[in-house]
């Protein structure tokens, strides 16, 4: 039975990360100066022990169990061992060019990469394999850079890998388009568009998020083993507070409410399949209700329904001064671990206040595999082996022990385990 989807669209950025739009912003588009964030120390992790049981009422009124994972050595479900990520992300097309892909993996033996993130549903809205699902037909979604995605998959299984299925939110131009009634519209009736002239899905549309568990479940019976969501959440810019929302339908409720009711909906249905669920949400929303609110995204509360929550705490996207840092880009390891120190911090918090009822997701963080160069001369420096290491070792120093790395030109840095930069 369907979820009603209730809640309030406010206005922009209060001057916060002005990120154009997506999760992961075009370099030339971000400043670092445009991205606040405030500095906390915390000691080292200690994990929370657990199960979460969830009853999961369907369309037939039949209960599913669906088990969480909160402990190492408790299973999310029977037989299912879950990985300790170190991943690389992966895009359709290059998933797609079967030689190039077989040669970003080839470069991985002996190193510690273990998990690759596949781009299922990517940025555009568009699926990179075939799909032959109810709302995926009707729009004609797919573009099939992969052929086979299945032998793909089982290809990556037979190296011994974990495969995730990155699945794009609520940013989705080709679903916008063709679903003008499910997207966010201007005073006037047409589309909202980012400053990239990309269209919205509407986060409060109970129809968009039953595609987004379409697609979830499709990834399943494809064989991933995870889905992430990316883009869970609502533009940054501040062109947002001309978008009109229908008060029948959002009745009070902040932007807040309707993502942490997403996922606690979408987790709901797709762990009772088998699937781990996680999510990317900005590293700058920990301890910053500020940016919380402006992107919809609690740390805490969001991580109370997902097995992994990833946050990108890429050095590039912090601006001058924080941490105590006057650059972060500059300083690999002290951004990391100072990010993690929060994290640790807020989520010990959390836990604190409501007396450890609450499940918390394992941490996960997304690191930086590119050059920022576009923060300006001596605002920056160039990311190769050193770089990633060092965030690494930020990330073990943290207490944390899963890490991926993020290049969108699918180019990284890692050196066999045991080895370190000159």
């Amino acid at each position: 039975m369907k979820k009603k989807v209730l809640a309030v669209c406010l206005a922009g950025l209060m001057g916060l990360m002005a990120l154009t739009g997506c999760s992961r912003p075009a370099p030339e588009e971000t400043t670092a100066a445009e991205i606040v964030q405030e500095t906390t120390e915390a000691p080292t992790v200690e994990e929370t022990s657990g199960i979460k049981v969830i009853e999961n009422a369907g369309e037939n009124n039949d209960k599913t169990i669906s088990l969480r994972i909160v402990d190492r050595d408790n299973p999310a479900l029977p037989g299912r061992e879950p990985e300790k990520v170190r991943g690389i992300y992966i895009s359709g097309p290059m998933a797609g060019s079967t030689g190039l892909f077989q040669n970003i993996l080839d470069s991985f033996e002996g190193t510690e990469i273990n998990t690759v993130v596949i781009d299922l549903k990517n940025d555009e809205g568009r699926i990179t394999c075939s799909m032959d699902t109810p709302v995926v037909s009707e729009i004609d979604a797919c573009v099939p850079y992969v052929q086979d995605m299945k032998g793909l998959i089982q290809t990556l299984k037979d190296r011994g890998l974990y495969v995730i299925a990155r699945v794009v939110a609520f940013r989705d131009p080709y679903l916008a388009e063709k679903k003008p009634e499910w997207s966010l519209h201007l005073a006037d009736g047409s589309l909202y568009r980012d400053r990239q002239g990309m269209a919205w899905v509407d986060p409060y549309c109970e129809d968009v998020w039953e595609y987004l568990v379409e697609v979830g479940t499709a990834a399943k019976e494809i064989g991933f083993d995870e889905v992430q969501f990316d883009y869970i959440r609502f533009s940054t810019e501040g062109t947002m507070k001309n978008v009109v929302f229908d008060e029948e339908v959002t009745k009070g409720r902040s932007k807040t409410d309707v993502i942490t009711e997403f996922v606690k909906y979408a987790y709901e249905n797709l762990a009772s399949q088998g699937l781990f669920v996680s999510a990317d949400v900005f590293g700058t929303i920990i301890g910053s209700e500020i940016d919380a609110n402006a992107v919809g995204q609690i740390y805490t509360e969001m991580a109370k329904h997902l097995d992994y929550i990833c946050p990108m705490i890429y050095p590039s996207h912090y601006g001058q001064g924080n941490f105590g840092i006057d650059y972060p880009d500059t300083k690999p390891y002290e951004t990391i671990l100072a990010a993690l120190q929060k994290s640790k911090a807020v989520m010990d918090e959390a836990a604190e206040a409501d007396g450890h009822v609450s499940n918390q997701a394992i941490v996960r963080p997304w690191l930086q595999d590119f050059t920022a160069s576009y923060l300006g001369e001596g605002k920056y420096i160039p990311y190769g082996y050193e770089e990633v290491q060092k965030q690494i070792q930020a990330v073990k120093d943290a207490g944390y022990d899963e890490w991926m790395l993020w290049s969108a030109a699918n180019k990284y840095h890692l050196h066999p385990a045991g080895e370190t930069a000159e």
